[in-house]
C-alpha cells in the first residue's frame, strides 16, 4: 500500500484533495450515499466540530476517508489535504506520485492537525502510520482518531466500513498513541444508533444517540480520541528519515 498524490483539485476554499482509495475501503464514497452513511455523517460531523469548533490558519489533514468530514474546516483553515491509501479500484485516474507505504507526502512538522478516519482500523502497520502522524506534526500538534469500537454493534456488522478491519477498545487505542508518543487528552464514544439498511429506521438516530449516551455510554459505534503530539521523550522507535524516495509514473 502506497500514498496517490494528485494535483491541487478544490474540496472548498483552501483544500486540494487527494482522492485515492485503499482495497479495504474501496466503497466509502458509496457508503456515504447510503442511509447508514449518511447517518454516521449526522453523527459525527457534529462530535468532530466538538472537539475542533475553531482551526483558523492551521495546516490540516485527513487521512484516510475525510472527505465528508473536511468542509467542517476549510472556511478558515489555512490549508485542508485529504491523503488516502494508493488505489487498486479500476477506473480512478493514476496518481502523480507514488509515495512509498506509509510514508506520508509531507515534509516535517508540516500540520498543526490530522484527523484519522477510516485509517487505523485498515492499514497493516498502525504504529508506523502513527510514527508518520507524529513527524509531520509540528510541537503543538494534535491528533484526532476514530475507530469502531470493539463493543459496539457497528463493528459486529460488515456492511459497513466501521465493521471491516481491526476494531479497538478504548484501552488499545490509548496505549497505542501512547506507544507513538501521543497523549490522550479527551475520549468520547459516538453512533449508538444501530447500522440500519433503511432510512425509516434511521429516522429516529437522534432518539438513540440520547439514549445511548446516557444509558450505555461505553457501546458506541466509534471511539474518538483526541491526542496531543509528545516532544519530551524524543523520537518514536523507527522514525523514518527526512529524505524519501519519490516514483514518478511513465
Amino acid at each position: 500500500m502506497g500514498w496517490g498524490l494528485l494535483a491541487n483539485l478544490p474540496l472548498g476554499r483552501g483544500c486540494p484533495y487527494i482522492p485515492r482509495m485503499s482495497q479495504e475501503v474501496h466503497a466509502l464514497p458509496a457508503f456515504y450515499t447510503s442511509p447508514p452513511g449518511e447517518a454516521a455523517r449526522w453523527v459525527l460531523a457534529p462530535a468532530l466540530s466538538g472537539f475542533w469548533p475553531e482551526l483558523r490558519g492551521m495546516e490540516v489533514a485527513a487521512i484516510g476517508w475525510g472527505q465528508p468530514y473536511l468542509p467542517l474546516w476549510q472556511a478558515e483553515a489555512a490549508r485542508c489535504l485529504a491523503l488516502v491509501p494508493e488505489p487498486v479500484a479500476e477506473g480512478v485516474a493514476p496518481p502523480a506520485a507514488v509515495m512509498p507505504e506509509l510514508n506520508l507526502p509531507l515534509p516535517d512538522l508540516s500540520l498543526d492537525r490530522i484527523l484519522l478516519i477510516h485509517a487505523l482500523e485498515h492499514v497493516e502497520r498502525p504504529d508506523a502510520l502513527l510514527r508518520e502522524c507524529w513527524r509531520v506534526l509540528r510541537e503543538n500538534g494534535r491528533l484526532l482518531v476514530v475507530v469502531p469500537n470493539r463493543l459496539g454493534w457497528w463493528s459486529l456488522t460488515d456492511h459497513t466500513p466501521f465493521g471491516q478491519g481491526r476494531p479497538y477498545s478504548r484501552g488499545q487505542i490509548k496505549r497505542l498513541l501512547r506507544s507513538r508518543l501521543f497523549t490522550v487528552e479527551r475520549r468520547e464514544n459516538a453512533l449508538y444508533v444501530p447500522p440500519f439498511s433503511s432510512r425509516w429506521a434511521l429516522a429516529g438516530t437522534r432518539l438513540w444517540e440520547g439514549a445511548g449516551r446516557r444509558l450505555f455510554p461505553r457501546f458506541g459505534g466509534v471511539i474518538l480520541a483526541e491526542a496531543r503530539k509528545e516532544v519530551l521523550g524524543g523520537l518514536p522507535t523507527g522514525t523514518v528519515p527526512k529524505r524519501r524516495v519519490v516514483e514518478m509514473p511513465v
